[in-house]
């Protein structure tokens, strides 16, 4: 590897290294072994290195350079976990063909790590002359984000970018998601009986149809400027015990993608008004929904000083972003509800949590080079 640029020796590492999010896939590594190497990697390129544990066995790690002066502070965040491999043909070994790095993590989003830490080496080489550089990997984000929880608790900043893959653009704001656990009750009873029995599966039918519906009125309305629309699927539906009995329950767990502007819960009054229709309809009918889990979408003002100084740093490397709005959720949401101003930038490639997933090399080193000049730039 010592022909191989720093940036892209350190995204060759990081993808080999297996962080597949245990809560994810039960049994799975997570982040443990990956966060010491970037711990080992931050403390020979001069940053100063704190381990925090977000949950047991489940690190973050910041590392932290000081400017020659006071000034503004900086921080760069990205996650260090992954989604699963499962369909997928040799996962940890980076491979690269055609300008493009292949692996799980390759675009999210290990390139967008390797590109921060690494600005963080060329800016400890040049010497970073005010402010505060914090470089921070952490847990979790593909699921519950505790990883951000925690970092925000001991850390902050004067701004922050978020390396996840915006295709080089500077993104400005997010969606939001809420996480939904609906069940129809029915009741059990042999298959030849329907007199007795309640079939709760059917009735579950019901509430997809009118789901259905919500689905296409939300995306019909006016987008928001950079998010777009609302929308809903269906994620996972479980239900009944044999062929030949009426299920007597059914779940279904459903995901609402949400954006600026909604109420924060609005997606569960949805449900329960459809709830609430269908047993005006039918009084024996019964079901009930909770909320599992939700975030809430983010924007930054487009005028901010942070993407301003972005977009300026970020031309003598060739690029001039765009201020878009992505439709991933992402940490950007955690640290700017501590206080923490965030932008997204990093770099291209495709196949999110896909079986085929990879990042264009030469823009994980051109983030690397806009992030250095921010760093500089912006204490």
């Amino acid at each position: 590897m010592t022909d191989m640029d720093p940036c892209l020796s350190l995204l060759h590492d990081l993808v080999s290294i297996p962080s597949v999010n245990p809560t994810l896939v039960p049994g799975a590594p997570g982040e443990g072994a990956i966060a010491g190497a970037i711990a080992a990697h931050m403390r020979r390129i001069g940053l100063d290195v704190t381990m925090q544990e977000a949950a047991p066995g489940r690190p973050n790690v910041i590392g932290v350079l000081e400017g020659k002066a006071p000034g503004k502070s900086l921080m760069f965040c990205g996650h260090i976990d992954t989604v699963g491999v499962e369909g997928m043909d040799a996962p940890y070994t980076p491979t690269v063909r055609d300008g493009r790095l292949y692996g799980r993590g390759s675009q999210d989003m290990k390139g967008g790590v390797a590109a921060m830490i690494d600005a963080a080496r060329v800016t400890a080489e040049r010497g970073l002359p005010k402010g505060r550089l914090i470089v921070a990997a952490v847990a979790d984000e593909e699921y519950a984000s505790i990883g951000a929880d925690a970092l925000v608790t001991q850390w902050s900043a004067d701004g922050a970018v978020v390396t996840e893959p915006t295709d080089m653009q500077i993104g400005i704001g997010h969606k939001g998601f809420a996480w939904l656990e609906v069940e129809t009750r029915g009741r059990a009873a042999h298959g030849s009986r329907p007199k007795d029995g309640r079939d709760a599966i059917l009735r579950m039918g019901r509430i997809l149809h009118r789901l259905d519906s919500l689905d296409r009125q939300l995306q019909a309305r006016a987008p928001h400027p950079v998010m777009g629309t609302g929308s809903l699927h269906a994620s996972i539906i479980t239900g009944g015990r044999e062929l030949s009995s009426y299920p007597d329950l059914c779940r279904l767990q459903m995901e609402r993608r949400t954006i600026v502007g909604e109420r924060d819960g609005q997606p569960l009054e949805d449900v329960r008004a459809i709830l609430a229709g269908l047993v005006a309809e039918d009084a024996e009918f019964d079901g009930a929904v909770r909320l599992a889990f939700s975030r809430p979408p983010y924007e930054i003002a487009a005028d901010h000083p942070l993407p301003t100084m972005l977009a300026s740093v970020a031309r003598p490397s060739g690029i001039s972003p765009s201020q878009v709005g992505m439709s991933f959720w992402t940490d950007a949401a955690v640290l700017a509800a501590s206080g923490i101003p965030s932008v997204l930038f990093g770099p291209g490639g495709a196949g999110l949590h896909s079986r085929e997933e990879y990042v264009n090399v030469a823009d994980v080193l051109t983030c690397r080079d806009v992030l250095a000049a921010l760093a500089v730039a912006w204490g």
